[in-house]
């Protein structure tokens, strides 16, 4: 009886123990300082001030002066500034942007020297300022000649207008580069882009923006498949999810979650991130979204990778940044000023990363050997130091779990130093799901399964471009054009973003 008791206050003590590192947690999230300089919420109407007095850059406080002296043969020379030096060292203007020049002359009155002799050009000072055209709305009108029989005996002839990514809509190919890059990339909801519209008295309804929206996901499908296909022949996959709401999604109330599933990988030259929408967060998903797959597979601890995990073929890796966030959070609940075992695992996986910093630009065989001399002991370490320390904590604490997170997951933990080019963690897919998860906070949820779809496949559109360095906009100004009229899959590969470069995306005139 006497046991049973003491087993009733032991895990009555446990239970309380876990109530309150729970609120502690939940507490330090929401009123605890962030690992920025400042929250959001308080940046939210003093943001003007609070980068005015940490920024180091001038262009807000150098005067607009002389940057440069021009003689009058054409030759320049730096100057110092009219008046009291910059805080910072002004990063000169892209070169390629656009310049207009406006010369501002000496009257011709001043123009005459004391001795009396008319003066003459000797050079130029030269000064720069960034400048924008406000965004211009205007209307095309496709005119199409027609001809016909004089005597009328005879159909007459008109001229083909131009294939058109939405056939029966107004949009041009230009007004939806703009449309999904103020929505894909900057986050911005479709009800406020009606609103800017609006103000520059071209009102078009948000139904109606939605709708083109849906049509540009099925004419971007094919690129979305082209770039799985790519992903797909690579020998390394990063995968993870996170959730959307979807208000009209069949048999599932508009409360509940849905998810985008994101992969990332691709050969060096050519990065895809890839979106896919799925009402369900089942191990289904990810067998048939990576179908065909043979490689290593980056996830976190989610039991829904169990499946293709076991997947002949599929080795999975587990990503280290996850299971130091959970002893971070086993450091928060511990008393203050105190030690615990919590930052000695913080400690020990930071010598991991430490290693990984060390060689991160190093040629492949030496951080390989690396990883098997330093990375490989540090492990066995920690492995050590894991199964000491299991026995001695309480299994449902903060460092409990994270203490059964590491050990579940160790195997695939590990298996990292197998080869030189294969990730400690998963930061690279986190990073692509953010833009997502950033405009998730302005537009909030889909409306349809089909405008979710649609958002995974210009999501992973956007997104590839601009981990190829392609800038979006320019790029889906190109791919609207011309994918219309594209009639082979050699046609619309060359509208990838690796095909297309640059010089290749610059602004097209208008015909």
């Amino acid at each position: 009886m006497r046991a049973e008791m003491q087993a009733v206050r032991d895990e009555a003590h446990a239970y309380i123990i876990r109530m309150l590192e729970q609120a502690t947690l939940a507490r330090q999230r929401m009123f605890g300082a962030s690992s920025e300089q400042m929250s959001a919420q308080s940046r939210l109407f003093d943001e003007a001030e609070v980068l005015a007095q940490t920024s180091t850059d001038a262009h807000d406080t150098a005067p607009i002066a002389a940057e440069e002296t021009q003689d009058a043969s054409g030759a320049a020379d730096a100057t110092k500034a009219a008046s009291k030096p910059a805080r910072g060292k002004r990063a000169p203007l892209a070169a390629g942007l656009p310049r207009m020049d406006v010369v501002h002359d000496v009257p011709e009155s001043d123009r005459t020297c004391p001795c009396g002799s008319p003066m003459v050009l000797i050079g130029q000072d030269i000064s720069e300022q960034l400048d924008i055209v406000p965004m211009q709305v205007r209307v095309i009108r496709n005119i199409r000649n027609r001809y016909g029989c004089p005597g009328s005996q005879h159909a007459p002839v008109t001229a083909p207008l131009p294939a058109q990514p939405l056939p029966k809509s107004n949009a041009s190919a230009d007004f939806l580069a703009m449309l999904y890059t103020v929505k894909f990339v900057d986050g911005m909801p479709l009800t406020r882009f009606g609103r800017v519209l609006e103000r520059h008295n071209a009102p078009v309804p948000s139904q109606t923006l939605a709708r083109w929206v849906i049509g540009g996901g099925k004419l971007l499908q094919p690129l979305h498949n082209l770039m799985r296909d790519i992903l797909l022949d690579c020998s390394l996959i990063h995968m993870d999810e996170t959730v959307v709401q979807v208000l009209k999604e069949s048999a599932k109330a508009p409360t509940s979650n849905s998810y985008m599933w994101v992969q990332s990988g691709g050969p060096p030259d050519k990065p895809v991130v890839l979106f896919d929408y799925d009402p369900s967060r089942s191990a289904t998903v990810p067998t048939r979204v990576l179908e065909g797959f043979k490689g290593y597979l980056m996830t976190d601890g989610y039991a829904g990778y169990g499946d293709i995990g076991c997947t002949a073929g599929i080795e999975r890796l587990a990503c280290w940044a996850h299971v130091r966030r959970r002893f971070v959070e086993a450091v928060r609940v511990q008393p203050k000023g105190k030690r615990g075992k919590a930052d000695e695992a913080v400690a020990l996986i930071g010598r991991l990363y430490r290693i990984e910093r060390e060689f991160k630009d190093a040629k492949p065989e030496v951080r390989h050997a690396a990883r098997q001399d330093q990375s490989v002991a540090t492990l066995a370490e920690i492995h050590a130091w894991m199964t000491k320390t299991v026995p001695l904590v309480t299994p449902k604490s903060a460092l409990g779990t994270a203490l059964a997170y590491m050990k579940n997951l160790w195997p695939m933990l590990s298996r990292y130093t197998e080869r030189a080019d294969l990730p400690i963690d998963n930061n690279r897919c986190e990073n692509s799901i953010r833009p997502f998860v950033v405009g998730r906070k302005a537009w909030l949820f889909s409306d349809t399964s089909a405008g979710a779809h649609a958002s995974a496949v210009i999501y992973s559109l956007v997104e590839t471009a601009k981990a190829n360095g392609v800038e979006p906009y320019a790029w889906l100004r190109r791919v609207l054009r011309e994918l219309p009229a594209a009639q082979t899959v050699e046609e619309v590969e060359a509208l990838l973003p690796w095909n297309l470069r640059l010089p290749e995306i610059s602004p097209i005139p208008l015909p």
